[in-house]
C-alpha cells in the first residue's frame, strides 16, 4: 500500500485512531485503501475529450506503488488527510469534525486541480504522450444523397 499506518500520526493522534477504531486495524486498512482508490480516481484519465487537451498524464501506478522515502510527500499528505476523513467518518471521538471535513475538501479540491492541470508536480512520474496508444476511431460526417421525386 502507498499509505502506511505509521503515516497517520502526521494527521491524527494515536489515541484518537485507537478510540475510533477500537483497536481494529481492519478499519484502518479499509480507510487507507479507500483513500488510495480515491486518489487514483482523481488522477486517472477517462475517455472524455477533456483528457486529450495536452495536460500531463501522470503515471498513477508508479505514484501509488512507491514506498518509503520514494513516495511524493505532497501526495502522501493528501492521502493521509483523506484516510483521516474515512476514519473520522466512523465516529467523531475527540476530533474536530468541521476541521477534518474542511481539510478533506481542500485535499480533494487540490487533487482535482492536479488532475485538470491547474497545478502540476514536476516530481511526479508522467506517461510520455508518444507511448499512449490512440485507439480512437476516425470521425466522419456527411449526409445521404439528396432524395428527388422524379
Amino acid at each position: 500500500m502507498f499509505i502506511e499506518k505509521t503515516d497517520l500520526p502526521s494527521s491524527m493522534y494515536g489515541y484518537q485512531i485507537e478510540q475510533i477504531t477500537e483497536g481494529n486495524d481492519d478499519i484502518i486498512d479499509i480507510a487507507m485503501a479507500a483513500a488510495e482508490e480515491e486518489i487514483r480516481s482523481y488522477l486517472t484519465g477517462n475517455n472524455r475529450i477533456e483528457w486529450l487537451d495536452g495536460r500531463l498524464k501522470y503515471d498513477v501506478d508508479a505514484i501509488l506503488t512507491a514506498t518509503g522515502t520514494d513516495r511524493n510527500s505532497l501526495i502522501l499528505k493528501q492521502a493521509v488527510t483523506i484516510t483521516k476523513w474515512w476514519i473520522v467518518d466512523l465516529c467523531n471521538a475527540d476530533v474536530i469534525y468541521e476541521q477534518t471535513k474542511e481539510r478533506y475538501d481542500r485535499a480533494v479540491n487540490w487533487l482535482k486541480q492536479l488532475a485538470s492541470g491547474e497545478v502540476n508536480l514536476s516530481t511526479l512520474p508522467t506517461i510520455d504522450p508518444e507511448t499512449i496508444s490512440d485507439d480512437k476511431q476516425p470521425f466522419s460526417f456527411g449526409s445521404r444523397k439528396k432524395f428527388n421525386h422524379e
